[in-house]
């Protein structure tokens, strides 16, 4: 939500005032509408009403203070800026007391006003998209499954889900650890005929392997010492829905032979059982690092790797893909203030720089720890050192390779117009692309190379 989409009522008696006033809201960029009385904005308000509102004090009929008390009492979420030329320190207290969000006194400077409304509307966009978050979270049953970012990969990996959520394709997601897997899998499922089946998740690199045998395919009771009760196992719990393995790559040598030959025949046996149990479930495997190297290595069985590799969803690091800082943190910071019962709170401009030039090796996990910090009011800054500015060197590299990236998303990787558009030469560009680690896309950058 931006803010063109909310509204700005500004009730002001004086007509020229009203117009003058109007005009500059406008000119700034605001949505902005003109009414002549208190009276007037009471039909427009409501606790879902999408805006703030700007009132003189002093008004023919209902005072501006007697609007406030009406928007505490009935839209209490509304933020209020009150105005009046006759104002003094103990009104403009009173005022804030009773809930008001700022006081401005005539005559002011239109940049007054329009900082102090921004400021109003970015706290009522905040509240909008937190409550919309709330209704979510309680449709998905406390669990938001949306993938967040406005970049090229993560454009491509919703457009990826979406092509293949609804059959029953093996997926394997690559990635750093913290990039997202389990929320592409969740996706997956989600998007699938399987939604209402079980999702169940396995973590095979945290489980011993004596054990690891036990958690996948179950087993009856004295299948082995300590074995007092029957266990179902993983695959069989998901039976309907979705497996998803997590960190795939370290499943035991022995387990990954048991598995393909589940993947293939869709029957298992629980440890110390002869009775085959027929399993319908899709998996969906995540893994880090280079697995073709791992079955080069033969640390990985190459038959299993390609059932598990019939798709492919790569995550690239946030450090590749800055642009989804802001918005990923700003939906966590929703989140978290549902969370935990608290305001989500305004991000500075300086926070905002320093969000979008850490390097964030925990990626989207490391992200949300520091968005729940935040809310909570333990928050460090987000390399969780000292508050030290960057060498200017290294805060001019950052910025310029924020700068490269930006246009080459604007030019879809064409490397001709992206030269043009920031007035260098392809030459210059390529050098500076290469030093960044910076890739083009597309049939348009492909010729610009050539």
């Amino acid at each position: 939500m931006m803010y063109n989409d909310l509204q700005i009522l500004f009730v002001e008696d004086d007509e020229l005032v009203r117009r003058a006033t109007l005009q500059s809201l406008q000119l700034a960029g605001l949505e902005a509408f003109g009414l002549a009385s208190a009276e007037a904005a009471l039909e427009r308000l409501s606790p879902e009403f999408a805006g703030v509102v700007v009132s003189d004090i002093r008004l023919i009929g209902m005072s501006g203070l007697e609007l406030l008390a009406h928007c505490r009492q009935h839209a209490p979420e509304i933020p209020v800026i009150l105005v009046t030329g006759h104002g003094d320190i103990s009104m403009a207290v009173q005022a804030i007391r009773d809930g008001a969000y700022d006081f401005i006194e005539k005559p002011f400077a239109p940049d007054r006003l329009i900082e102090s409304v921004k400021r109003a509307l970015e706290t009522r966009k905040l509240v909008l998209e937190n409550r919309a978050l709330r209704r979510e979270l309680a449709q998905q049953g406390g669990r938001a499954s949306r993938i967040i970012g406005r970049s090229p990969a993560m454009e491509t990996m919703r457009a990826l889900i979406a092509n293949v959520a609804m059959t029953d394709a093996p997926v394997l997601i690559n990635g750093d650890t913290g990039t997202g897997k389990e929320m592409v899998a969740r996706s997956l499922h989600d998007l699938s005929p399987r939604r209402d089946a079980p999702f169940v998740a396995l973590n095979c690199g945290a489980l011993p392997e004596a054990i690891f045998e036990s958690e996948m395919f179950g087993h009856e009771v004295g299948a082995f010492t300590g074995a007092a009760k029957r266990r179902v196992g993983k695959l069989e719990h998901a039976s309907g829905g979705t497996l998803f393995l997590d960190e795939i790559e370290s499943m035991p040598a022995a387990l990954q032979v048991k598995l393909l030959r589940v993947l293939q025949d869709g029957v298992l046996e629980r440890l110390g059982s002869n009775q085959p149990i027929r399993v319908d479930c899709r998996v969906v495997a995540a893994a880090k690092g280079d697995m073709e190297a791992l079955v080069r290595e033969g640390a990985f069985r190459r038959d299993l790797y390609y059932r598990l590799n019939v798709v492919t969803l790569s995550l690239p690091p946030l450090r590749e893909r800055r642009e989804d800082i802001l918005p990923l943190f700003e939906h966590f910071l929703l989140d978290s203030a549902v969370r935990y019962g608290r305001p989500a709170p305004l991000l500075s401009e300086r926070l905002r720089q320093e969000l979008m030039q850490a390097d964030w090796p925990g990626n989207v996990r490391e992200l949300r720890n520091a968005a729940d910090r935040l809310v909570l009011g333990v928050a460090s800054t987000p390399e969780g050192g000292e508050n030290t500015p960057l060498p200017l060197k290294e805060q001019v590299e950052r910025f310029e390779r924020s700068v490269l990236q930006e246009a080459l998303e604007h030019s879809k990787g064409n490397v001709a117009a992206t030269a043009e558009a920031l007035q260098v030469s392809k030459a210059t560009l390529y050098e500076k692309l290469k030093r960044y680690g910076l890739h083009t896309r597309g049939a348009g950058a492909e010729e610009g190379a050539r």
